[in-house]
């Protein structure tokens, strides 16, 4: 059987190892296993969204209200625009893929920074388009205005913080840099860690409705699946002009996201204090990180999300390290698949973050 040739050339993406993984390959008690890999909220998710889910479990049978209405209607209210300028996806992720499928093709070009979220590659490149980076990991918006004279993308990626690395573009200089682009090009604007860097610095901040109304070719993506604790629910959102939703629309499936995904959602986005306490914690804990990587000699990137990035040297290895960790029961993300030597750890709770700090010391006095 042949498949579709722009397949050839896409490496399937690595999500982070789950903790079912180390429960079956080592033994270890799931209790005991810390998961420090995916940029989960180590808080969980608010408990008034996790009572929504069991309220709305008697009605499994039913298909879930396609039109979203109430969280529409919600993010609304808290993003002061109106309905008709938001898409729900099963995360950001797929409101990602609408975007590549409704603008890109073989004959397009995708810009993005050299090291940044994996499947803005793997969606550009299965409808053929190419994929052009920056020269450096970070984003520097010189190398991506040159890049877009030089290439005229359709589509240009800014992940605003960045994942996999952490840094975060100011707002006044990401303004700047849209007022330069043709308003035929679709900017993609990932705010997956949004929550983080604005807390942390209001400089960061990035206002989905001043971005619109002053950009109608740019599309900003949020998601409950970092701040919000609800990665499991699978739960994202675009804000655009009509035009953009309109187009996106054609291409969502109906029912994309299930009943108890919307319902905690909603009440997620209503649970300002849970949301506060999370924050809260990345904040306080972020520091024993980069005081433990000062201390220890590694590089690391500023981190304006729920992670940081330690770059290692030889004799380390982040292959070596991340597997050293896991058959302990801490799991944290290798970014070799990035082609860098580094580890990328969630920012966890105290007693989290400490176990973490415990077994990478011990590793180390072993080198």
């Amino acid at each position: 059987m042949t498949f579709n040739t722009a397949l050839d050339s896409i490496k399937i993406y690595e999500a982070g190892l789950p903790i079912e993984l180390a429960v079956r390959k080592y033994g270890i008690a799931e209790y005991e296993v810390v998961k420090l890999a995916s940029n989960e909220n180590p808080l969980g998710a608010s408990p008034k969204a996790i009572d929504a889910i069991m309220k709305v479990a008697q009605n499994a049978h039913l298909y879930p209200d396609d039109s979203m209405y109430v969280l529409k209607e919600s993010l609304a209210k808290h993003f002061n625009v109106t309905s008709n300028t938001l898409i729900i996806g099963a995360g950001s992720d797929q409101i990602i893929e609408f975007c590549i499928h409704a603008k890109a093709n073989h004959t397009s070009k995708v810009l993005m920074a050299k090291t940044t979220f994996a499947m803005y590659e793997i969606y550009a490149k299965s409808v053929g388009a190419q994929v052009i980076r920056t020269s450096s990991h970070e984003h520097n918006l010189q190398e991506f205005l040159e890049a877009y004279k030089a290439y005229k993308p359709a589509i240009i990626f800014l992940c605003i913080p960045n994942n996999p690395l952490g840094e975060c573009l100011d707002s006044k200089e990401t303004f700047e840099f849209l007022k330069q682009v043709d308003s035929n090009c679709l900017v993609i604007i990932d705010g997956a860690y949004q929550e983080y860097a604005k807390a942390k610095d209001s400089n960061k901040a990035l206002n989905p409705k001043a971005l619109m109304e002053a950009f109608p070719n740019v599309i900003y993506t949020g998601t409950f699946s970092k701040a919000y604790g609800l990665g499991g629910m699978r739960v994202g959102y675009g804000i655009a002009n009509v035009k953009i939703i309109q187009a996106l629309s054609k291409l969502r499936p109906p029912f994309n996201i299930t009943t108890p995904s919307l319902a905690a959602a909603v009440v997620a986005l209503e649970d300002t204090e849970h949301l506060q306490r999370s924050i809260e914690n990345n904040l306080e804990q972020m520091p024993l990180f980069e005081n433990f990587a000062r201390e220890k000699g590694f590089k690391f990137t500023p981190s304006y999300t729920n992670f940081i990035t330690y770059y290692l040297e030889y004799p380390l290895d982040s292959t070596e390290v991340a597997e050293y960790l896991f058959k302990k029961g801490m799991i944290i993300r290798n970014l070799a698949s990035y082609g860098l030597n580094a580890i990328r750890i969630t920012i966890g709770t105290h007693v989290q973050n400490e176990k973490f700090f415990a077994l990478f010391n011990t590793y180390l006095k072993q080198k």
